[in-house]
């Protein structure tokens, strides 16, 4: 039955906040300071990890792949995530840029 069929199991919300860095780390102590926890789960691109050294992969070769690295951040996400803990996220978020 559908009921007892197994869902997708959400492993990571990323979102992008735009301008480098400095918003996304702003963002970051923003939500930490509501107790909302995210994680950064690449804060360097695949070329510049250190397990593809070996390829010789310089700054600025990848643009898109850095800037996305200095933006990203994962927010939570898990089965048992309420309708109210997300929009207590979202609310968080919305106040963050309407400051």
């Amino acid at each position: 039955t559908p009921q007892d069929a197994p869902g997708h199991i959400y492993n990571q919300f990323v979102i992008r906040a735009r301008g480098g860095s400095r918003i996304r780390d702003d963002l970051r102590a923003w939500l930490s300071a509501r107790d909302i926890g995210t994680e950064i789960y690449y804060p360097l691109p695949l070329p510049h990890q250190p397990c593809f050294a070996h390829l010789g992969c310089r700054a600025g070769q990848f643009p898109a792949a850095e800037q996305a690295a200095q933006e990203v951040l994962a927010l939570p996400i898990f089965p048992e995530l309420s309708a109210d803990q997300s929009d207590t996220v979202m609310d968080a978020i919305q106040a963050f840029f309407l400051r």
